[in-house]
């Protein structure tokens, strides 16, 4: 097999750059992307606001958030769970009155009915040459009518889109991140170490290296697994935790004990090798031309 450059056109190989120029081109085959960078999060920034918390919280599955951020989104969901529980509210209202009109039309029919029948008992024979005006005439009777097709055009015979149907809104508020409930007495404050108290806000977003671990004074990052020890609201490392805060499971900073469930593992945004644990490579789906 012969060496092709990029934009050979002669050879007799379908190189693989062809290829991925045709698939762009085309707009068939599935697409995969791998991530840069500036699409990784950064550990110490929010999951809603994609920016680095000023006030973070955690949650017990490990996921950050700016304070001001989640407390608005749970009060944006329960606004939301109030208005569809106020419509299915509503709906089931309008569906027992529904109900109720369904039976009493049934229980006017059926006296209707009765009283119908009542009145066609007669005492006397009836002639059979003698028609009155209210007698069925002979001629398609009402069945054969009914089976017509109806003038679909008439607006009063155009069907009617039905309201659909609202369903029983679940009253617990879900992570937006791992899709379990979520209670405001479940998020935990995080106290970050700054690598230099003197450096500013401004100065501090700017930085790359911002925050250190709060034992070891270790550089904390997306490569550097890392926990919040529940107590104190304290960042440390992974490292220090099963080298050092497993043997007496004591906070280090207020000296608190710790249980097992206390050390939460904080989600990181991931790094540029594949074995981070998390996924960095987008992938879009197109339909494919098989020959």
């Amino acid at each position: 097999m012969t060496r092709h450059g990029k934009n050979c056109t002669a050879g007799a190989v379908y190189t693989y750059h062809e290829k991925k120029k045709d698939t762009a081109a085309s707009g068939y085959g599935t697409q995969n992307v791998r991530l840069s960078r500036d699409a990784v999060k950064d550990f110490d920034c929010c999951c809603l606001s994609l920016q680095p918390c000023k006030d973070p919280v955690v949650t017990p599955d490990g996921y950050l958030y700016e304070k001001e951020a989640i407390l608005e989104y749970i009060l944006h969901q329960k606004k939301e769970i109030a208005r569809q529980m106020k419509a299915y509210e509503k709906q089931k209202k309008e569906k027992r009155t529904e109900l109720e009109e369904l039976s009493r039309a049934a229980e006017d029919a059926k006296v209707k009915g009765f009283l119908a029948k009542e009145m066609s008992i007669v005492s006397k024979p009836l002639n059979p040459f003698d028609h009155k005006s209210g007698d069925p005439q002979p001629g398609p009777s009402s069945a054969e009518d009914a089976k017509q097709l109806p003038s679909f055009w008439i607006p009063s015979l155009t069907p009617e889109a039905k309201a659909s149907v609202v369903r029983k809104p679940d009253r617990c508020v879900y992570c937006p991140m791992s899709g379990r409930p979520l209670k405001l007495k479940d998020l935990t404050p995080v106290r970050f170490t700054l690598l230099d108290p003197a450096v500013d806000r401004v100065g501090l977003i700017n930085r790359q290296d911002r925050y250190v671990c709060a034992v070891t004074r270790d550089m904390l990052g997306n490569s550097v697994p890392c926990a919040v020890l529940r107590p104190s609201g304290a960042v440390v490392t992974l490292e220090c935790v099963e080298r050092l805060l497993k043997k007496d499971m004591v906070d280090p900073v207020n000296g608190e004990k710790l249980r097992e469930d206390d050390i939460i593992v904080l989600q990181r945004g991931g790094t540029g090798f594949a074995g981070s644990g998390v996924c960095l490579e987008a992938k879009k789906s197109r339909p494919v031309m098989q020959a």
